[in-house]
């Protein structure tokens, strides 16, 4: 039987965007799979958002070519499969929030077959349905920017900063919805954020980049697994540093090993055996945090985190 090879949700290859004598993308190769959400990383700078522009049309490449859903960026059948949010949105002042997602859906063709009371619920903002979007906080506007650019059911949805501006009850159900969107509803998120911890939940697989170029890309699980570890929490630690040896190191009252995964099952058996009470034990790897900073080069401060 002939294996069905499934062609990208994105393809991009040699793109390049020059601003005069700055290059925002550096002849950037990238393959986004279909399905599940898919983080794009990097410094200020680092050309996401000019990447994303180029996907919706917004602005041309200097060189290279694009491809959605398996046809040209200009191609007007395929947008309209996607929806997106780039930056933080701006609507009318007067306008409530049902009001905003009326006038988008008429505007978009849409006026009859768009459930508005499910996509503000969907965002949590059914309480602030019938208020004027003058008084949203900039969290609010995120969450209206995030259902208009759902309310036409696109197959694929490119969110930028979705969770700026939110406290963490709406980061954490910004994540749920995200995940949901991806896995109960099997539309493609693609989506850019500095908040590295949140990218590292929700996120499938991420691609790092870094002055217009790809430095790094993959599952989630297996770059955080790089350099993975078992963490055990014991007493006495003495006897387990002892027992490791060389693969052994202290962590505050822990203990590090330095074992593949099969080994874990029979040094547990082992320190048990020893007289070791073991209070906790788990897999450690290299955070996603750690990964970005390395790739990029970037000075690790909560400002480089949280900056837009």
């Amino acid at each position: 039987m002939t294996a069905v090879i499934e062609t990208p949700v994105i393809q991009v290859s040699g793109l390049t965007k020059t601003y005069g004598t700055v290059r925002a993308l550096d002849g950037l190769d990238l393959a986004i799979p279909r399905g599940g959400v898919y983080g794009v990383l990097g410094p200020n700078g680092a050309g996401k958002s000019t990447l994303f522009r180029i996907l919706l049309g917004l602005i041309r490449s200097t060189e290279g070519s694009a491809t959605v859903m398996g046809g040209a960026v200009s191609e007007v059948g395929h947008m309209r499969r996607m929806g997106s949010m780039i930056e933080t949105p701006r609507f009318p002042p007067y306008m409530t929030a049902r009001q905003v997602l009326r006038w988008l859906a008429l505007e978009h063709g849409i006026g009859g077959e768009t459930d508005i009371p499910h996509w503000l619920q969907r965002v949590g903002l059914t309480e602030a349905a019938d208020r004027r979007v003058r008084g949203f906080s900039v969290g609010m506007m995120q969450r209206l920017g995030v259902a208009a650019a759902l309310m036409s059911r696109p197959d694929l949805v490119i969110l930028d900063e979705p969770t700026s501006g939110m406290d963490p009850p709406g980061i954490q159900e910004m994540r749920a919805l995200i995940r949901s969107l991806a896995d109960d509803d099997g539309v493609t998120v693609v989506l850019a954020s500095h908040q590295l911890l949140e990218v590292q939940r929700v996120c499938d697989r991420v691609a790092i980049l870094n002055k217009g170029k790809l430095v790094r890309e993959g599952a989630v699980g297996e770059l955080t697994a790089v350099g993975e570890r078992l963490r055990l929490a014991v007493s006495p630690q003495a006897k387990v540093l002892e027992v490791l040896g060389a693969k052994g190191a202290a962590e505050g009252d822990a203990v590090l090993a330095d074992i593949r995964r099969e080994e874990g099952p029979a040094l547990i058996r082992a320190l048990a055996e020893a007289g070791v009470d073991i209070h906790e034990a788990r897999w450690v790897g290299t955070d996603l945090e750690a990964i970005f900073f390395t790739e990029t080069g970037s000075v690790q401060t909560p400002e480089t985190i949280h900056a837009r």
